[in-house]
Order: structure tokens, then sequence, then C-alpha cells
């Protein structure tokens, strides 16, 4: 007999500290597990540390990790921050992250975003800040066994 699972949602609250993505990332391992998701793991650690190092790097403030299930068996990443500037590439999905230089250290996440998701995107919900001028980017990302 197959079983379902009902959809559910987790939102974790961050301050802007430098150990925040690593306890975000840490729960996001903690939650696939718990939900029997765990080949999405590495797909949506890297996923969530771009969203989350982008939110601690370009924003001053509090930031969330927002975890949410998607049919079938995949997974919604999403980081809310209070800057409402959007990355390139995230406002219009036709609209391609600058190359970072072959020597650069940073300046690739969201290529790595865009290449591993399945889909991605921004928005700016009233709900998680965006009357406040916040944004939220996300990704989602599907269970490649069972597509």
């Amino acid at each position: 007999m197959a079983t379902v699972s009902p959809p559910w949602s987790y939102t974790l609250q961050l301050p802007h500290d430098p150990r925040a993505p690593g306890i975000a990332r840490a729960t996001l391992r903690t939650v696939l597990a718990a939900h029997g998701l765990t080949e999405l793991t590495s797909t949506a650690e890297l996923l969530a540390s771009e969203l989350l190092t982008n939110a601690h790097r370009h924003t001053k403030g509090p930031y969330a990790l927002r975890l949410r299930s998607t049919e079938p068996h995949g997974l919604y990443v999403a980081v809310w921050d209070s800057d409402p500037r959007l990355p390139p590439g995230f406002g219009d999905t036709a609209d391609v992250p600058p190359e970072a230089a072959q020597e650069a250290e940073n300046g690739r996440g969201l290529h790595l975003v865009r290449a591993c998701a399945d889909a991605w995107g921004a928005s700016a919900p009233p709900e998680l800040g965006g009357s406040e001028g916040g944004k939220l980017l996300w990704a989602e990302c599907q269970c490649d066994a069972l597509r």
C-alpha cells in the first residue's frame, strides 16, 4: 500500500551571523532525512548554500531559509532577505548573471543555482517582508529517480 505524505514547510529565521548559513544547511539535511528525501540533499544543500551566502554577503540584516515540499517528491528552497535589489538572472529568467573572471574567488553562485535547479526565480511576498522591501530568491529540485 502506498503512503501519502502531506505537504510540509519549514522556515528558519537567521541572524546576520557568519555561522548562520552552516546552521541552515544542517537544518536542511535534517529536514530532508526526516521526510525521506535524502536523494535531494546534495543539490538542495548547494542551492541553499548559494542563496544563503548571497543573503549574508549582500545584506546587513537577518534573513530566512524556507523549505517546502513540492509534488511529486520535490523541494522548494527559498531565502528571504531585506534587500529589495534582485541579482542579475533572477528578476528575469532570460537575464543571465555576469560571468566571473577566471581568477575570481566568487561570482559563480547564481550560475550554479541556475545550472542545478529545475526552476528558479524571485518574488517579494508580503508575508515574508515584501511590503518592507525585501525579496525572496527561490529554487526547486526534484528526485531524479522518482520523475
